[in-house]
């Protein structure tokens, strides 16, 4: 990968950085690669440009699985709250022991029926 240069310009003695906007302005200008001048840029035995696309893909792909986790948390909260008005309207004491173990023990029985259904289809 090509990396930009600073240049440094001398004024009076003193050093100068180059200013960042005016290269985004100068690309900004300029016209989009084409596909052929990028395939001609690429080569693929370039270990450093291939590990450098490997981590831009791994990370974006991550961004991504994070995105959609976040979009699922809403739905969660929504469900708890429905189930905190549903316990208040039928007034269920939902720290009481003997309701998680009666919560327990449908679950354990549905998931295997569930099991047998996969295992055993009739």
């Amino acid at each position: 990968m090509k990396k930009s240069e600073t240049k440094t310009a001398t004024n009076n003695g003193t050093a100068t950085g180059a200013a960042p906007s005016a290269d985004a302005a100068g690309a900004a200008a300029s016209p989009e690669p084409t596909k052929a001048e990028l395939e001609a840029e690429f080569d693929p035995n370039d270990k450093e440009l291939c590990h450098a696309a490997l981590k831009i893909q791994s990370t974006f792909r991550g961004h991504l699985a994070r995105k959609l986790v976040n979009k699922d948390a809403p739905e969660d909260e929504d469900i708890q709250e429905i189930t905190k008005k549903v316990a208040e309207e039928l007034d269920i004491d939902l720290t009481d022991p003997e309701l998680n173990k009666a919560a327990t023990k449908i679950q354990a029985s549905f998931r295997g029926h569930k099991i047998r259904k996969e295992t055993n289809p009739e």
